[in-house]
């Protein structure tokens, strides 16, 4: 074989293998794409039954649509609500029926599409910050009456900022790889050998409810670890804890104790909601009360599986812990701030008891092994739901110092727990206070 021939067997390899790539390209390119589904006119409020509307407006409340697609001080479901990841900061979409800059000329079929397949009406991909990893288990018939709903809500003229996300993470086709990756088209599918009401709650928490988006841990690329689902994750700064056997809880939970804490955002032996989940809580308030029990009895289920063991930090039935003079030697300067500015919400008599709140010997992030939601309760503070349950916790991030928080702490763990003192506190408040005031 002459080099001439060798060159040109070499070059019609390589002339072949560039043309092979290219056509991979171009099919991987081609999976990006998806079509633009027609816009139609907003439609009328009368095309929906009130019977759907009033279950839309329930569906949207277990899915958490306002707290997400609300700003601060902004209209309902308008967006531009800011969500910080590790990849950048997303903003939420306007989903009011707006045509220009919501959801006013999408059909219910383009809807579903969002939903289900995480693709807006003109065919661009959305981020997994909408959790149609979820959504893609929900009935036909309920995201329906949820785009009902919607629909007949005020119209919204809002468009949010433009994300602010690591470069290439803008280029919204990447996202076909990562569904391609993490988003299974699997509907839910009923257990026969457990009740209808736990089937309900089942679907709730795996649908709609996206429970797993906070209560999961999740990969490098931000997709949930679905063989780990409901084992704890991390949601806003907080440290969201396992919703199964391995829940640290220090006093027992039950499916009662779970609908009064998911309906209200407090019990009185498990203390009040923290961070994300009293938003949460206060949208649960308005979901159908059946609804909200068959989620407490799904999870209760989940926590306390035949055979499981029991809470690890329990104490002893009825036991209250409060080592007030030995806490008071151990952490002088702690005390003295939990006298000037806890004391009076938390001491014997106080409002928080008056209320029925739980002590803080009951308080599982005050037993927990790490500090970091007791160190994030101390800076936010702990919202009520609605007016009519204060006292609530103000925060004291912009009071107290990193210092005074970490001794302020470690006074608490001492006085209300038998465990063993936090260590390293002081990088455990800096941690959280700038995780807490990420946008």
């Amino acid at each position: 074989m002459t080099m001439r021939t060798r060159y040109r067997r070499r070059a019609k390899i390589f002339a072949g293998a560039l043309a092979m790539a290219s056509v991979g390209a171009l099919a991987a390119w081609a999976l990006t794409l998806r079509s633009a589904m027609p816009e139609i006119e907003r439609p009328v409020d009368a095309k929906f039954s009130k019977a759907e509307i009033q279950r839309g407006a329930s569906l949207a409340a277990v899915g958490d649509c306002a707290v997400c697609h609300t700003a601060e001080r902004g209209k309902p479901f308008a967006g531009g609500k800011a969500l910080a990841t590790p990849f950048g900061t997303l903003y939420a979409t306007n989903i009011t029926p707006d045509a220009g800059t919501g959801i006013g000329s999408w059909s219910v079929e383009a809807f579903q599409r969002a939903m289900r397949e995480g693709v807006r009406r003109n065919g661009e991909h959305l981020y997994p910050a909408l959790p149609y990893e979820h959504f893609t288990k929900t009935s036909t018939t309920d995201l329906a009456a949820l785009y009902a709903f919607l629909m007949t809500r005020e119209a919204v003229a809002s468009r949010p900022p433009p994300n602010e996300l690591i470069p290439p993470l803008g280029f919204r086709p990447l996202l076909a790889g990562w569904k391609f990756l993490f988003l299974p088209q699997t509907p839910y599918i009923p257990d026969a050998t457990k009740s209808a009401e736990w089937n309900r709650g089942g679907y709730l928490v795996e649908s709609l409810g996206h429970c797993g988006g906070c209560h999961t841990p999740r990969n490098a690329l931000g997709a949930e670890k679905s063989h780990l689902a409901l084992t704890g994750g991390s949601a806003e700064g907080w440290i969201a804890p396992p919703l199964d056997g391995s829940n640290p809880s220090v006093s027992r939970w039950n499916a009662d104790s779970l609908f009064r804490y998911l309906r209200t955002g407090a019990d009185a032996r498990h203390g009040m909601a923290g961070g994300p989940m009293g938003p949460v809580s206060h949208a649960l308030a308005g979901a159908s009360e059946d609804d909200v029990k068959a989620i407490a009895v799904y999870i209760d289920a989940a926590m306390h599986p035949a055979g499981g063991t029991q809470p690890r930090l329990s104490p002893a039935a009825g036991a209250l812990i409060d080592h007030t003079e030995s806490a008071a030697r151990e952490q002088p300067v702690g005390a003295i701030l939990f006298a000037g500015a806890c004391a009076g919400c938390h001491g014997d008599g106080a409002p928080m008891s008056r209320v029925g709140r739980a002590p803080l010997s009951l308080v599982t992030s005050v037993q927990a092994g790490e500090p970091h939601n007791t160190v994030m309760a101390i800076l936010q503070g702990l919202r009520t739901s609605t007016p009519e349950q204060r006292p609530f916790m103000p925060g004291f991030s912009d009071a107290l110092s990193d210092a005074q928080v970490a001794a302020l702490a470690a006074y608490v763990r001492a006085r209300f727990t038998d465990q063993p003192p936090w260590s390293d506190l002081e990088r455990s408040v800096a941690t959280a206070r700038k995780e807490g005031t990420s946008p």
